[in-house]
C-alpha cells in the first residue's frame, strides 16, 4: 500500500481533525481539495501547511459524471493508485455518487479506495459546519478542539485612529480576510505571530461601539512588544473568548476594562 500513489479527496475546509485522519492514511499523499471554500483557514495558510495540495476547479468537476471524474481527474490528472476519503464524500453532477460508489467503480482497475469513518468530538461527529457555528457563537475553544489547532487568520496591518496608544494599549489593526467565517464580536485571548515568533495578546473583533467603525475590525494589543508593523502581514490565533464588546462612557472606563482584560490572561 505504501508504494501506491495516494490521493485524499475531500472539501478540507480548515483541515480539521476528521480531515487529518483521511490525509494521514498513507505516505506522501496528494490532497485534492474539491470545493476550495476556505472559510475556516485561509488558502495562503493552507498552502503553507499542506504544500502537496491540489485545488480543483469546482465549477468544472461539479457537473461531471462519475466516469468523467474518475477518468479525467483521478486517473489522468492525479494518477491515483490509492484513494482516501471520508464516509460522506460525494462527487459528480448533483453529488449523486458516494464514496461507496467510487469504491465499486475502481475495484476492477486495481485502484484501492479506503473509506474513513467519522471522528467524534464531545459525542457528535466533527464537521466544518459544526466548527463554523462554534466560531460564530464565540465558542472558540470548542472550535479549536475540533480543528486540532487554534483558529487562525492573517492580513496586513493597517492604520487606525491610534486611540489605544494614548492610554497605554497600542493595537495592531487588521481587516478580517474575505471569505473567512466571522468570529463572534468581542474580546479574545489571542496569540499574534510576527516573523515566526508568537506573542501573547488580546484581540477585539467588531465595530467598537464607543467609536463605531464602518466594517468589522480586528485590533490586537500585543504584550511586551514594540515595533512598527504597518503594512506587514501578521497572523492572529484566537484562543479563548473573554467578553462581548461594550460601549464605554469614558476613556478611563475603557482603560480600566483593558487592564482587567490583560490581568485575566497574564
Amino acid at each position: 500500500m505504501n508504494n501506491r500513489k495516494a490521493v485524499a479527496l475531500g472539501d478540507f475546509d480548515g483541515m480539521h481533525l476528521a480531515h487529518k485522519t483521511v490525509v494521514t492514511g498513507a505516505k506522501n499523499v496528494t490532497i485534492y481539495c474539491v470545493n476550495n471554500r476556505f472559510s475556516l483557514l485561509q488558502k495562503s495558510i493552507f498552502e503553507e501547511r499542506f504544500p502537496n495540495a491540489v485545488f480543483a476547479d469546482f465549477d468544472t468537476i461539479k457537473n461531471m459524471t462519475a466516469d468523467e471524474f474518475v477518468d479525467r481527474i483521478l486517473v489522468d490528472e492525479l494518477g491515483a493508485e490509492l484513494l482516501l476519503c471520508g464516509y460522506n464524500f460525494r462527487f459528480g453532477k448533483g453529488a449523486r455518487w458516494t464514496a461507496f460508489d467510487l469504491r465499486k467503480m475502481l475495484e476492477s482497475r486495481d485502484i484501492w479506495v479506503r473509506i474513513l469513518e467519522h471522528l467524534d468530538y464531545e459525542d457528535a461527529p466533527i464537521s466544518s459546519s459544526r466548527i463554523r457555528a462554534c466560531v460564530e457563537s464565540g465558542d472558540i475553544e470548542k472550535a479549536n478542539g475540533m480543528l486540532g489547532y487554534s483558529f487562525t487568520f492573517e492580513s496586513p496591518v493597517v492604520h487606525g485612529d491610534e486611540r489605544g496608544r494614548t492610554i497605554g494599549f497600542p493595537t495592531v489593526n487588521q481587516h478580517l480576510p474575505a471569505g473567512l467565517v466571522q468570529p463572534k464580536f468581542g474580546v479574545y485571548q489571542s496569540r499574534v505571530i510576527i516573523d515566526g515568533t508568537a506573542h501573547d495578546a488580546f484581540t477585539n473583533i467588531g465595530i467598537r461601539p464607543s467609536w463605531q467603525v464602518e466594517e468589522p475590525l480586528c485590533e490586537s494589543h500585543i504584550f511586551d512588544y514594540a515595533g512598527d508593523l504597518y503594512g506587514k502581514t501578521v497572523r492572529v490565533e484566537l484562543l479563548r473568548y473573554l467578553r462581548e464588546e461594550k460601549q464605554f462612557s469614558s476613556v478611563d472606563e475603557l482603560k480600566e476594562q483593558l487592564i482587567y482584560d490583560k490581568s485575566s490572561i497574564v
